[in-house]
């Protein structure tokens, strides 16, 4: 099992579907797989039921992933956020993808569409941004930068380390 971590735009999707394919491993997007699970996008969970009844929805939907077959597993940006969810990765290798607050916004922020990214309308997102780092870290057992990087070159050093 081989779990991805890091802020929005730090290439988790891009970077795990190379990996799994290099791998031969599955590849599964956590924030997929909850909204197939859910019926419904993430951003109607955010508006209707909250972000506190998103993320327990989104450990128990990360818990199932865990205890699942080897895959490489890509986490929402939020996910190192839930106590229960940071416990459970401690079982599994997790490589986080650092990126820049000024790289991610270049990714996301200027096409990013609140829509589909309930955070970009967050008024405190540098803060939360700042918040997740040590998160981040706490879970990882491999760190690699993204920041201006083509995700071949990410990918290869995930290999590298593997």
């Amino acid at each position: 099992m081989i779990v991805l971590v890091g802020f929005m735009g730090a290439g988790k999707t891009t970077v795990g579907t190379l990996l799994a394919e290099k791998l031969g491993l599955d590849f599964a997007d956590s924030d997929l797989v909850l909204e197939q699970r859910a019926g419904r996008p993430i951003r109607q969970i955010f508006a209707e039921d909250g972000e506190p009844a998103f993320r327990v929805l989104e450990h128990e939907v990360i818990a199932d992933l865990l205890d699942g077959p080897d895959l490489v597993l890509a986490l929402g940006g939020g996910a190192a956020e839930h106590a229960g969810t940071r416990r459970r990765l401690a079982a599994a290798q997790v490589v986080y993808l650092h990126v820049g607050y000024e790289q991610a916004m270049r990714r996301v922020g200027g096409g990013g569409d609140p829509a589909s990214r309930p955070l970009l309308a967050r008024p405190d997102l540098a803060a939360t941004y700042r918040r997740r780092l040590p998160l981040y870290a706490e879970v990882a057992t491999l760190t690699i930068p993204t920041d201006d990087r083509p995700p071949e070159a990410v990918t290869q050093d995930i290999l590298e380390y593997l």
